[in-house]
C-alpha cells in the first residue's frame, strides 16, 4: 500500500475507534470533575478544575482497597487453575484416542448453551451445605470447573489439533511419555492459546456480578464489581464522582492485561479455527 492508503486507512480506523473509545474518556475526566460539572452542558472534554477527592472517598466509605485485592487474586487463582484443567482437557480431547471421545466433548460444549442463572440455586444449595456461603470458594470453583472453563477447553483442544503429529511421533522414539509430551512439547507451544485463555478468563472472573451477590453477604468479603453498587448517597442515589473513580481504578488491570498479552491472544484466536 502505498503511504497515502495507509494513511487513508489509519485514519478510517482512528474514527471507527472513536464510539469504543469515548465512554472509557469521559470515565476518567468525569472522575476528576466536581460533581456538578459531570452533567453540565454544554460538556467539557477535559475537567477545568482536576481533583482527585472522589478517589480518597473510595476508600473511605468502603473497604475499596480489601475489594481490589479480594478480586485480584480471585481472578489470578481462577485464570492459573482454568489454564490448567483446560490445557490438560483440550489435549486429552485432541491428542489421546479413546472410546467416545467425540460424543463427551459435545457434552462439554452443551454448558456453554446453559445459562448461569439456570444453575445458581442449586449451586447456592450446595455451596450452603458445604459452609463456603459468604466467602469465596464459590467464586473460585464454579469458573474452574464449571461451564466457564468450556470455552477454554474447546480453544485448547481447537490448538493442540493443529499441532503436527510427527512431533509426537519423534518424542515417543526419543523415550517421552505422554505427560512428558504434553509439558515439554505441547504446553510450551501452546502460549497463544494460552494467552487468549488467559486474557478471557481474567475478564470474566474480574467482571463476574450475579455469582458475588448471591454468594457473599460482608462488605470485607465483596469483589469489586458488587462493591461499585454500594457507593450511594443517604438517599440511595448514585454518587457520581466516587462511582466513576472506583470504576477507573476497577477498569485498570484488564487494560494492562490486554496490552501486556494481546499479541498471544489475536494468536490464539487465530489458531482455534485451524482443524476440527
Amino acid at each position: 500500500m502505498s503511504r497515502r492508503a495507509k494513511t487513508a486507512v489509519y485514519g478510517v480506523l482512528c474514527l471507527l475507534a472513536l464510539p469504543f473509545l469515548f465512554p472509557t474518556w469521559w470515565m476518567v475526566t468525569s472522575s476528576l470533575k466536581p460533581v456538578g460539572d459531570i452533567f453540565a452542558f454544554p460538556p467539557t472534554l477535559w475537567p477545568t478544575d482536576v481533583s482527585f477527592d472522589a478517589y480518597a472517598r473510595a476508600f473511605e466509605l468502603q473497604p475499596f482497597a480489601r475489594q481490589y485485592l479480594n478480586s485480584m487474586y480471585i481472578a489470578a487463582l481462577v485464570t492459573v487453575g482454568t489454564l490448567a484443567v483446560s490445557s490438560l482437557a483440550g489435549y486429552a480431547f485432541a491428542r489421546i484416542r479413546f472410546k467416545g471421545a467425540n460424543a463427551w466433548f459435545v457434552v462439554i460444549l452443551v454448558g456453554l448453551l446453559i445459562p448461569s442463572e439456570v444453575t445458581i440455586v442449586p449451586l447456592f444449595k450446595m455451596f450452603d451445605a458445604w459452609g463456603m456461603v459468604d466467602t469465596h470458594w464459590p467464586l473460585i470453583l464454579v469458573p474452574i470447573l464449571g461451564a466457564p472453563s468450556v470455552l477454554a477447553t474447546f480453544i485448547m483442544r481447537q490448538f493442540f489439533l493443529a499441532l503436527p503429529g510427527e512431533l509426537e511421533e519423534a518424542a515417543k522414539v526419543d523415550g517421552l511419555g505422554r505427560f512428558a509430551i504434553f509439558r515439554l512439547i505441547a504446553l510450551p507451544l501452546a502460549r497463544p492459546a494460552l494467552g487468549a485463555v488467559a486474557i478471557f478468563t481474567f475478564l470474566h472472573s474480574w467482571n463476574l456480578y450475579l455469582e458475588p451477590i448471591v454468594f457473599l453477604s460482608s462488605s470485607e468479603m465483596f469483589t469489586l464489581p458488587q462493591a461499585l453498587t454500594q457507593f450511594v448517597d443517604a438517599y440511595g442515589g448514585p454518587m457520581w464522582d466516587v462511582q466513576l473513580s472506583a470504576a477507573s481504578l476497577t477498569a485498570l488491570p484488564v487494560l494492562v492485561v490486554f496490552v501486556i498479552a494481546q499479541r498471544q491472544f489475536i494468536e490464539g484466536l487465530a489458531h482455534t479455527g485451524l482443524k476440527g
